[in-house]
């Protein structure tokens, strides 16, 4: 198994959804690891973060690349337009998590 993959077993994922209901979530509360300060309130979450970890790594893995399609295509293994269908996906799933959170 390599490193990233032992490291996404363990990495917890910031839930979304509701899982009783399947509303969206927000964040009640922060809290600084060092002093121990909290922060409470009614705060979306980012629409990246509604994303599947999948998603995420793509676009963290896009950014990396400079946005370069090409680049990217290379670095997965797979052809330009498949790419590019799957960036176009994403984009569209950000689109809808924006308008929902637009309209609550």
């Amino acid at each position: 198994m390599t490193d990233f993959l032992k490291q996404q077993k363990h990495t917890k994922v910031l839930p979304s959804v509701c899982p009783a209901c399947g509303d969206g979530l927000n964040v009640k509360s922060l809290i600084c690891q060092n002093c121990q300060t909290e922060v409470q309130g009614r705060y979306d979450l980012p629409p990246l973060a509604g994303l599947s970890p999948d998603d995420q790594q793509f676009i963290l893995d896009f950014i990396k690349a400079s946005g370069s399609l090409k680049e990217m295509a290379s670095l997965l293994g797979l052809s330009y337009p498949t790419v590019r269908n799957r960036l176009d996906e994403i984009i569209e799933r950000i689109k809808l998590a924006q308008q929902q959170n637009e309209n609550t």
